[in-house]
């Protein structure tokens, strides 16, 4: 089976103590670990399956990262790290699965880099947001220093002691690395309560959530642009006191990957962890 094909889920685990091995850990050990400490264990249907390798590979080193890029593979390589846990899709879709893809080069080229040193990928997406406190949410938050202000049981909801807009967005840029977003909304804007979306945000999940929070501010990674922020627009043309912050995908949920080695480091003892960050893979001029 090619490695884009290979949706192998978690098998049935037991105790916490007993996914603990005495020697080397294997992937399916690691990744058994981490679904155990989810409220309700395994989700059914998930997304989270292997892209690559099996669950018996024994571990030489970890990856935490976005997206399983070539680059990311090719660092993994350097550092002798065989197992890489990335939130996003090796292959371009969502679901990981990727039989429509294999004849194409570039999937070919992935498939046979992974192959050629025995890596393995799991994409943990589900699971992560599952965990409490939400993994993704967890490490952005902690990036943009807004722990006091966080509380994991609402976290769609941040409220900040108030700060301008544009102090705002500097604030965002800075402290996770973004050298661009894009935002609508008045500058001067007293901004205090947010409504705190990383990642993907389908407008039919997020437009009832402005309408019953009214945030000052809606802070996303990444929106279908006829959606939300055509909603947001229409509401500031009505004259409501509202913006919008867009940070894109990539840079709004890669701090997850580091919230992933924090756990990593504290329950896999033994294993090296590293975060390769994969990055925004577009420019701006």
């Amino acid at each position: 089976m090619a490695a884009g094909s290979a949706m192998i889920l978690a098998s049935p685990i037991g105790s916490f103590a007993n996914l603990r091995p005495t020697e080397a850990w294997t992937v399916g050990q690691i990744m058994d670990l981490f679904i155990q400490a989810v409220p309700g264990g395994l989700i059914p249907n998930t997304v989270d399956t292997l892209h690559a390798g099996d669950r018996d590979l024994k571990v030489t080193g970890i990856v935490t990262t976005m997206f399983a890029t070539i680059e990311v593979i090719r660092k993994a390589v350097d550092l002798q790290a065989n197992f890489i846990i990335a939130h996003e899709p090796t292959y371009y879709t969502h679901t990981g699965k990727a039989d429509w893809l294999e004849d194409l080069e570039i999937y070919k080229y992935k498939s046979e880099l992974l192959k050629k040193h025995n890596i393995a990928i799991w994409r943990n997406h589900d699971h992560i947001h599952r965990h409490f406190p939400d993994g993704v949410k967890s490490g952005v938050i902690t990036r943009l220093g807004w722990e006091k202000y966080f509380d994991p049981s609402n976290n769609q909801v941040v409220v900040i002691p108030e700060i301008p807009l544009q102090e705002l967005i500097g604030h965002i840029k800075q402290r996770l690395g973004i050298g661009t977003l894009r935002y609508m909304g008045d500058l001067k804007q007293p901004c205090r309560k947010i409504l705190f979306n990383p990642g993907f945000n389908t407008g039919s999940i997020v437009i009832p959530v402005i309408e019953r929070e009214r945030p000052d501010v809606v802070l996303g990674g990444e929106f279908h642009e006829w959606e939300a922020p055509e909603y947001v627009r229409d509401m500031m043309l009505s004259g409501k006191k509202i913006a919008m912050v867009i940070m894109g995908h990539a840079d709004s949920e890669e701090p997850g990957s580091e919230f992933m080695v924090r756990w990593l480091n504290e329950n896999v003892k033994g294993v090296k962890v590293m975060n390769v960050p994969a990055k925004n893979p577009l420019s701006f001029r």
